[in-house]
């Protein structure tokens, strides 16, 4: 194991330890914003693997989420134990992740990123109008299926392992590939690399853990309805927060799931700011592509590099 593998590994198990023992020392306000935090980290890191691994810029990862949370609420109105769901959840959302990206991964670039949005509001379309789905009133999870602590558990033990198998794949050969397939994709075909098959399974890969997470938020909302789980300023949202962070790194999306889930706490806050959340995020991409297009993580590389070389030139001469 590399050396920064294992500092990594140790930072994500000291973060497990410490966010499992917070309900011994907070209260449920608290716990509730790390709930919140937690599920941002899980859709920003998911996201980035597409988005940032591939430069695959999907706005439609909402439907991923609807299509866990429904999953996950239909079936436990029909008896299922809600934490049964989340294999179905994650299979179903990785299905129709193919079925998706069979034919719209023919598309680069902006036709690619227009045709997921078009896929996400059909998704919200249909369930808003089908019966079994509940229509535009949504759906209400049965009595009972509610545990606060379990559920919050399951939140965070969750985002903890997809920061670590985001990082693992960014040190594997399959992320040398996704790496290749964004840097130029004609060139990494050239060289072997199938561009289709790698972005159908990163995809599939990223659909899935969406779905989880959409599954929990079924799960701890105990209501779901097709504007709030296939909401186009959620897809917004989600890939916003690896931009802002730093794209295509293990660290980016968690700063930026960070940041945004402190804004968006402040603002649910303040009843006059509650629906200027996206004006708000839309200033803080502008400034990130006009001052630093690696996000955060790259303003804090350049402000320790400026801080390492201005120390450098104030040691003293020896002489």
């Amino acid at each position: 194991m590399r050396k920064g593998q294992g500092r990594l590994l140790a930072i994500e198990a000291a973060a497990l330890v410490l966010l499992l023992a917070a309900p011994r020392f907070f209260e449920r306000g608290t716990l509730n914003d790390i709930w919140n935090v937690a599920f941002a980290v899980i859709l920003a890191s998911a996201w980035n693997l597409l988005g940032g691994l591939a430069g695959q810029v999907s706005i439609g990862y909402s439907a991923f989420i609807g299509i866990g949370a429904y999953t996950t609420a239909l079936l436990s109105l029909a008896g299922w134990h809600p934490y049964a769901t989340l294999p179905v959840s994650a299979l179903l959302a990785a299905a129709f992740s193919f079925v998706v990206g069979l034919p719209t991964f023919r598309l680069r670039g902006p036709y690619f990123t227009i045709a997921t949005i078009g896929v996400s509001e059909a998704v919200r379309v249909v369930a808003s109008g089908v019966s079994f789905t509940g229509g535009s009133s949504g759906l209400r999870m049965p009595a009972g299926s509610f545990h606060f602590l379990r559920d919050y558990s399951a939140m965070v033990i969750l985002a903890v392992s997809v920061v670590a198998l985001a990082a693992w794949i960014q040190a594997s050969r399959f992320g040398a590939a996704l790496r290749a397939i964004r840097q130029d994709i004609d060139a990494a075909e050239a060289l072997g690399v199938n561009s289709t098959k790698y972005k159908l399974l990163v995809h599939a890969l990223s659909a899935a853990i969406v779905a989880v997470a959409g599954s929990l938020f079924a799960i701890n909302f105990q209501y779901i309805s097709p504007n709030s789980v296939f909401d186009f300023r959620l897809s917004l949202s989600i890939v916003l927060m690896p931009i802002v962070g730093g794209l295509g790194t293990v660290a980016g999306p968690v700063l930026g799931a960070l940041l945004f889930g402190y804004l968006q706490i402040k603002l649910l806050s303040s009843p006059a700011l509650r629906d200027s959340y996206l004006f708000l995020y839309g200033g803080m991409l502008i400034l990130v592509m006009l001052f630093e297009p690696k996000g955060l993580l790259g303003l804090y590389h350049r402000l320790r590099g400026a801080v390492t070389r201005s120390g450098a030139r104030t040691v003293p001469d020896a002489g």
